[in-house]
């Protein structure tokens, strides 16, 4: 395994290289290799792993039983997923789907909160590090639902792909979907999404080829 990439990650970061040989040990954590669409976890179980992606990405969906599907969030590689449903041992409503071959590293977060573990400085900065992850998933969250409350297609269009731009300091960028992923993403239908951004297309609004958008 590779040490000088995860010292880089957030989730290991501030740790020694001796502190994230103890922490990988102590957390019983493997890595292990994914093809697109196979399911990492599903809805209805429970984990105590962390996932981290180290290459390829994961889409985080909720799927019902009459087989509709809201994507949720894309995690690409260096992000994380499950690190709420692992610390609390609740049953997961989500599945996590692999959105191309990817490898993960999983850890037994649950391990740090073992009373019988001794109290080492590496604990203390993994869950300094936890909590910023945790708090950054929530405003990845809680911007979703600024994407999804416009009633009509075209508003959230502009606002996710503004958002997009705002984040890269660009006019020019790829988002992390393909179509339908998008559509799910901002609960459209995929038929009338793609209509709504070829007519935007034609009022000079955006340039678009694929995943790769440009706002004019």
């Amino acid at each position: 395994m590779d040490y000088s990439n995860l010292l880089n990650s957030r989730l290991f970061s501030g740790l020694s290289s001796k502190e994230l040989s103890q922490c990988l040990e102590t957390l019983g954590s493997f890595e292990r290799s994914f093809h697109k669409d196979e399911i990492l976890l599903h809805a209805g179980d429970k984990t105590s792993m962390i996932g981290m992606v180290i290459s390829g990405s994961v889409t985080i969906e909720s799927n019902d039983v009459w087989g509709n599907c809201t994507v949720l969030s894309h995690v690409g590689a260096g992000q994380y997923f499950a690190e709420t449903y692992a610390l609390l041992g609740a049953v997961m409503l989500v599945d996590v789907r692999a959105n191309e071959d990817c490898r993960i590293l999983f850890c037994n977060i649950r391990n740090i909160l073992d009373s019988s573990q001794k109290s080492s400085s590496w604990k203390e900065k993994l869950l300094q590090n936890i909590l910023i992850i945790s708090s950054q998933k929530n405003l990845a969250l809680s911007g979703r639902s600024f994407y999804t409350s416009p009633k009509s297609c075209r508003s959230r269009l502009l606002s996710y792909l503004n958002a997009i731009a705002l984040q890269t300091g660009s006019r020019e960028f790829d988002i992390p979907f393909n179509r339908q992923q998008l559509a799910d993403y901002l609960n459209l239908e995929r038929t009338n999404m793609s209509k709504e951004l070829s007519h935007m297309r034609y009022e000079g609004l955006i340039e678009f080829r694929k995943s790769h958008f440009k706002l004019l």
